[in-house]
């Protein structure tokens, strides 16, 4: 089974269930139907999401797109534990990245995806416990198992993916990075992700709560600076965020944690703007507050 690299903008699942706008199976295939038809292919998905429920009502609805399913990307993360009456067995929150829960984990999230492969499965958190032997072993038991195509981490910084990478190569980090959160610039976490050809996923790429919360100070700064740009590029504020992240060498793949349709293909469009370097660090200036040393 061969992978398909994912550098397209994706589709964040997570808000699209109980933990957000609680779509019916109606409202699941409509927007499914719609990112497809936009061009978004790749659906992004954590076992946990919806007090672990999203990914069987997503999957509910993904029996229709099953003749698609070849020119779709799931995405789906592993090795948080929740506490709540879907995990009646966990006593507290924890990490488990043992090589049992990584395969469980994974084969259910296959039943309730509707799906006979995840084309990405990645380790949402790093676990002090881990050992990246028995993490490697559960992967490459699924790969052989054709139940993967590629591995990944989550929020995971450049030593935890090193220890991983003494076992089994990491394909993708997904982290935070936008705007109004730039540490993975300063980091090493897309250093490396450019040292190692790691595709760097961004969640929260707009921020989170920039548009909501203008009375921040530093949310206003770059609002305000971005706001000045619009004219000059005929484009939205959304989109020079965005591009921001794209002319990033390590190549960012944002991954548009809204239900609204428009945001997401609005992903795609700020692929065409082309934010010129000065730009780039005037947005820079007015995220971090001061100029570069």
């Amino acid at each position: 089974m061969s992978s398909t690299i994912i550098n397209s903008p994706i589709a964040g699942c997570m808000r699209w269930g109980a933990w957000g706008s609680k779509f019916n199976t109606k409202a699941y295939q409509e927007i499914i139907s719609a990112c497809i038809d936009n061009g978004i292919t790749a659906f992004d998905h954590a076992d946990i999401y919806g007090d672990c429920t999203t990914e069987a009502d997503f999957g509910a609805a993904f029996k229709s797109f099953a003749s698609k399913r070849s020119d779709i990307q799931i995405i789906s993360k592993c090795g948080i534990q929740m506490l709540g009456p879907n995990r009646p067995q966990h006593t507290v929150k924890s990490y488990n990245t043992s090589k049992e829960h990584i395969i469980s984990s994974a084969e259910r999230s296959l039943k309730n995806l509707n799906t006979d492969y995840l084309d990405l499965l990645l380790i949402h958190r790093p676990n002090p416990l881990m050992h990246p032997d028995e993490i490697a072993e559960a992967i490459s038991q699924l790969k052989t198992a054709g139940k993967i195509k590629q591995f990944g981490v989550s929020n995971f910084l450049p030593y935890q993916v090193t220890l991983i990478e003494k076992s089994i190569a990491v394909e993708y980090n997904q982290l935070e990075v936008s705007i109004v959160y730039t540490d993975p610039l300063f980091n090493g976490q897309l250093d490396q992700c450019i040292e190692k050809n790691i595709i760097p996923m961004a969640w929260s790429p707009l921020g989170g709560n920039i548009f909501s919360n203008l009375t921040d100070a530093k949310n206003k700064r770059v609002f305000d600076m971005a706001s000045s740009m619009t004219s000059k590029y005929n484009t939205t504020v959304s989109a020079i965020f965005l591009a921001w992240l794209y002319i990033h060498p390590s190549g960012i793949v944002p991954v548009l944690g809204t239900s609204q349709i428009e945001r997401i293909i609005e992903a795609k469009d700020a692929k065409q703007v082309k934010l010129s370097k000065e730009d780039w660090f005037k947005l820079l200036e007015a995220s971090r507050g001061k100029e570069v040393a």
